[in-house]
């Protein structure tokens, strides 16, 4: 298959999937959603796929919504919000879900709801220059659909403290809170070492585990309702429009300038 956004290798027993919109930093519109969940389906339909690995490229791996599509239509209805909202919630989910083990492979920054593809994977290892942020605050948004997999990931408080300081934490914090499981510098051995353990299992044997661990958590139709309604809500202030205008066309993060704050160690 041929994509836009995605680059997709396939290696025994292992889908490979690149996030690949350099001049966007990897931010996430309409296409690479549809593109992520074809992908999605076509691990599934491999009777030898046990494990899907999302990665990045060039020092970034997601920096979520590309808001620059997302404010384009100044008339963008709550609909429109809402069904954006809806899309990329349901992707969030079906990772969790999923009969395959799903992977985040994280070299470099991750914001929004990059934080989100990270938080909603099985397993996540990074390098050491990696870094986590939640910026949303300071455009007058929240991270509405991120939250509910990252609480279910790292808990309450490391959820919150992110959320409200909108500071980036560091791969250490990040190993700490429990978002990724592994900081190493190279991540060949450690994909090896799952490789070698998950062609040991049935795909029906992963599905079961992760649909039994889902019912161990929070996660509802409630949930995504209350999530996807207060994005609707934000997004469709004219004052969070124009401060995501505004960013979408400088493309820095407040931590990327000599006056920004840095990583938290």
């Amino acid at each position: 298959m041929s994509f836009e956004t995605l680059q997709v290798r396939v290696e025994p027993g292992v889908l490979r999937v690149t996030l690949d919109r350099p001049g966007k930093q990897n931010s996430i519109n309409g296409a690479m959603l549809n593109e992520l969940n074809a992908v999605l389906d076509q691990a599934e339909a491999s009777p030898t796929c046990r494990m899907v690995v999302l990665e990045g490229g060039d020092g970034v791996f997601c920096t979520g919504m590309d808001f620059a599509d997302a404010t384009r239509d100044d008339h963008a209805t709550d609909d429109l919000a809402r069904r954006g909202g809806e899309e990329f919630f349901g992707l969030l989910d079906r990772l969790t879900t999923m009969p395959r083990v799903v992977v985040a492979n994280v070299d470099g920054r991750v914001a929004g709801g990059g934080v989100g593809l990270v938080a909603a994977s099985d397993l996540a290892v990074a390098t050491p220059r990696s870094t986590f942020g939640l910026p949303e605050a300071l455009w007058g948004l929240l991270p509405c659909c991120v939250l509910p997999f990252l609480i279910r990931r790292v808990g309450f408080q490391p959820a919150h403290a992110m959320t409200l300081t909108t500071l980036p934490v560091s791969a250490d914090r990040a190993l700490a809170t429990g978002l990724v499981d592994e900081v190493v510098e190279d991540f060949t051995p450690v994909l090896r070492r799952l490789r070698a353990r998950l062609t040991k299992l049935d795909t029906a044997t992963i599905g079961d585990a992760k649909h039994y661990l889902r019912r161990m958590w929070f996660l509802s139709a409630e949930t995504e309702q209350t999530a996807v309604t207060e994005f609707s809500r934000l997004m469709s202030s004219p004052v969070v429009r124009q401060r995501l205008g505004a960013f979408a066309q400088r493309q820095a993060f407040p931590w990327d300038s000599p006056a920004g704050t840095g990583a938290r160690p």
